[in-house]
This record gives structure tokens, sequence and C-alpha cells, in this order.
């Protein structure tokens, strides 16, 4: 029998919302049903896109009990007030990253979905891209040995691009700049692979673009085994460039934009090709916050999952400003950060 569709509502109508509608789109798990933002024209243009509910206010789709939950795509700063309502109200909610601003309130929002029995998937789809699935399927099957470290890249150029009225280029919304906005996507990666980030030692400048944010970017990650990742993310690279080399005591995983995955074995001579399924990541998570509404899977990034990888940026912006390195733990326990 075919299960019936999440009846979701999409709240904050920025260009990610539609990203996520588009695959909503791509998927028969998940029903976009209603809408809204506080710009009427916004929600009206939405409505007509995706052919859903314009909804009068925020509090008519929390009392609307044929909604079961919501993609939420408004300000990081706004993701606790707008949560928590979501989770009182009993709607399982899926949130795009990064889980909240502060280290505090992505506790606050852990806490108050896991009071309310709600689900809270928060969005990190890179982690969900074949040629990072490949490295990590190699890694617990124990064919890359010890893992001793790691470099990666993560770049964009938003010359002419940004608009300095939107919170996503503004201090006060997106502190930290890139390393909030893209760099985190990386930083991800990078705990998933070689594990958890104990210290961070970081440096950032704004080079390019205006504004009041850093546009570069450079994190030195020690992981918790010891072993070392060195991250840089960019908004002010002449084109749009990733990378990522995973170095192990018996084989070596290199991957970038342009020639895709190639391992590098000991005692080998010559990297191989490594072929990679391209898969729809997006659609991806959304069938799975679909699967956890309905009790049959748990999110692969919940909410202490996303706070432990909020932490990770927060102790660079700190690093950077301060000009040493910042323990984890000391970010984690901290009620400023």
């Amino acid at each position: 029998m075919t299960q019936v569709p999440v009846r979701v509502a999409s709240l904050g109508l920025g260009w990610w919302s539609d990203v996520l509608a588009d695959a909503v789109g791509r998927t028969s798990e998940i029903e976009i049903v209603a809408c809204y933002t506080r710009d009427p024209n916004k929600r009206r243009a939405f409505a007509e896109k995706y052919r859903c509910e314009p909804a009068a206010s925020f509090e008519n789709i929390l009392e609307d009990p044929s909604i079961e939950a919501i993609i939420n795509t408004t300000p990081n700063d706004v993701h606790l007030e707008t949560v928590r309502a979501a989770a009182a109200a009993g709607k399982h909610i899926f949130l795009d990253k990064p889980i909240a601003n502060t280290v505090a309130d992505g506790k606050a929002i852990t806490r108050a979905c896991a009071d309310a029995g709600v689900v809270l998937s928060v969005g990190y789809q890179r982690r969900r891209e074949g040629q990072f699935k490949w490295i990590r399927t190699e890694i617990e099957e124990g064919r890359f040995g010890k893992l001793v470290q790691a470099e990666a890249n993560i770049s964009r150029d938003r010359l002419g691009q940004i608009d300095l009225d939107s919170w996503r280029y503004k201090a006060s919304g997106m502190p930290g700049g890139v390393m909030l906005q893209i760099g985190i996507h990386y930083t991800d990666v990078l705990e998933m692979l070689m594990g958890p980030v104990k210290r961070v030692s970081a440096m950032s400048a704004q080079l390019v673009l205006p504004g009041d944010n850093p546009d570069i970017a450079n994190l030195l990650l020690e992981h918790e085994s010891g072993a070392i990742s060195n991250l840089t993310a960019s908004y002010a690279s002449a084109s749009e460039y990733y990378m990522m080399n995973v170095y192990g005591k018996e084989a070596s995983a290199y991957y970038d934009l342009f020639q895709g995955l190639r391992c590098l074995r000991r005692g080998e001579g010559k990297a191989v090709p490594i072929a990679c399924e391209k898969g729809d990541t997006l659609v991806e998570e959304l069938e799975e916050f679909a699967a956890c509404v309905r009790g049959q899977a748990t999110p692969a990034v919940e909410g202490q999952r996303a706070t432990e990888a909020l932490a990770v940026i927060r102790a660079g912006v700190k690093s950077a400003r301060e000009g040493r390195a910042v323990d984890i733990a000391e970010v984690l326990a901290s009620p400023d950060d």
C-alpha cells in the first residue's frame, strides 16, 4: 500500500525554501500544503508556484491539525522562537543548517523538540554526497587504517552576487560569515569521516566582498583521535570549487569538483578513479525526514549533532577573534557561545 505523504508547511520563504520545495516535488513522501512568511507578496508567489495554501499567519499553521510538520528556512536568529512554537504545537521540524547562531540556542532547540516528542532533523546534504559515503564505508571497514590527516576546500565566487540587506550576509545574522554559511558543511563532513573535533585554530579576513563579515577563513581542526584536518572556506574565489583529501596509514582518498574521487592504497603507485553514484541529496534528506515522522528512521543529523557541528564553527570564530586555539568543550560550556 502506498504511504500517505507527510503534510508539511514551508516557513520562511527565501531562495533556499524554493530549493527544498523543488526537491519535495521530486518525491512522493512529502506534500507542501501551506506556506507562510511575513511578506504577503512572497507568500502569494510561493503558494502559486508550489500549489499550496498561503497561510494568513504562522499561528494558523500551528493550529491546523492536518499539518504534520514544518520545513523551516527562517533566519538563524529566529530558529529558536519558531521551533519552540512548532514543537509546542506538536509539529515535527525539518530545520535548515545551522541549527542556530549560538550553541545555547542549539541546546534549547534540541531540548524543546525532545520535551515535545517531535522529530528534529537538521539539513546537512553535503554529507550525503556519493564520494563521502564511499570514503566513510571504506573507513568503517578498516581499509584506510589509522586516519592521520585531511584537507578540504569549499569555495564560491560571490562578488556582485550578495544582497547586503539579507541576513545571510550580515555579521548579526550569520556570525563568522563564510565559516558559518558554507564552511560548516565541510566541518560536518570532516567530523563524520575523521571523528569529533577537539580543538580549533582559525584565521579569517574580509578581502573582496562588501559588508561586515569575513569572506575567507581557514580552520585547523584537531580531532579527538589526534588526526589533524585543515579547511579553507571562501566567498572570494574566482570560481566555485570543492575538494577534500583524506589520508590514512593504509589508503588515501582524493576528491575535487573537476576530477571526481580517486583512491591510492599503500604500496600502489597510482591513484585509481572511483565511480560514485550521483544521488539527489536533498530528496534523500527529506525522505529520511518523512520516514522519521512515520517512526521508521532516525535523523542523520539531530539536535545534539547539529549543536556539536555549530560548536566547531563557534570555536573557529572565537579563535580568529582572539588569536588562540579554542577547545570545543569551552564553547559547549559557555552561555555566550
